[in-house]
């Protein structure tokens, strides 16, 4: 295991399922906008090559975004929250370690679509006046109890100067 991990907490291992699901959705509308593009482009006579070309990629995209990446990026994604700060880390080309000061924190949301609904999961979404930070897919107990606790440590931190 990568030791820049070690002390990180991670997600709900479900979040692999819904990235799956998002992923072979999203694969099977670009395969249906692929496919349609060939039957249209062969009904009024246009080249189809685009259409195959686009049909073979949103295949490969499909596999790639449903069987290896979900796997990978549970594994590369870790957080942690101190009283001075949240570090979350990401990435398995490109390592993304990002620290925000809990000064810098405007606020905390909560975040729930309909998969992570499924799994009685959610996404805490840590705000600041630049961009917004998104802690993936934790259990609603924890993910609450994180968003309480950022906020408070926001507010103390706040508070103190």
């Amino acid at each position: 295991m990568d030791q820049r991990m070690d002390l990180m907490r991670r997600c709900h291992p479900d979040s692999v399922k819904v990235s799956r699901m998002v992923g072979f959705i999203m694969g099977l509308i670009f395969i249906a906008v692929s496919t349609a593009y060939v039957v249209f482009a062969a009904w009024r006579h246009w080249t189809v090559l685009p259409g195959w070309i686009a049909l073979a990629l949103s295949i490969l995209l499909l596999i790639w975004y449903t069987w290896v990446s979900p796997g990978i990026a549970y594994r590369m994604f870790g957080f942690r929250v101190s009283e001075e700060d949240l570090e979350i880390k990401s990435g398995w080309i490109w390592y993304k370690d990002i620290i925000v000061p809990m000064t810098r924190v405007q606020h905390v949301e909560l975040e729930r679509g309909p998969l992570l609904r499924k799994y009685n999961l959610a996404e805490v979404k840590v705000v600041t006046a630049a961009t917004s930070h998104v802690i993936k897919a934790l259990e609603l107990r924890e993910a609450e109890s994180l968003k309480q606790r950022i906020g408070e440590l926001a507010k103390v931190v706040e508070h103190d100067e």
